[in-house]
């Protein structure tokens, strides 16, 4: 299914099983699109406090649940003191 008819099975209340799944579906989505675009800003060289920003969390929340995740080859930028 699509993601717009996902979202769009998500916001119906009427059948709130149907709805809960796709509201699942959509934050499994949602995560695997936030992890490509972090990768994806640590490769252009955006330092994590740089991406934690963009995402509207702290530098240590951004790290914490995308360091172990983005992919190995990726060179992370060191936090500067």
């Amino acid at each position: 299914m699509e993601s717009s008819r996902i979202a769009a099975v998500a916001a119906d209340t009427r059948d709130p099983r149907t709805g809960l799944r796709a509201v699942a579906s959509l934050r499994a989505l949602a995560d695997t699109l936030e992890l490509r675009q972090v990768e994806a800003a640590l490769r252009s060289g955006m330092s994590w406090q740089e991406v934690a920003d963009a995402l509207g969390v702290t530098r240590q929340a951004a790290h914490k649940k995308h360091s172990k995740r983005i992919d190995p080859a990726i060179s992370m930028p060191r936090r500067n003191k």
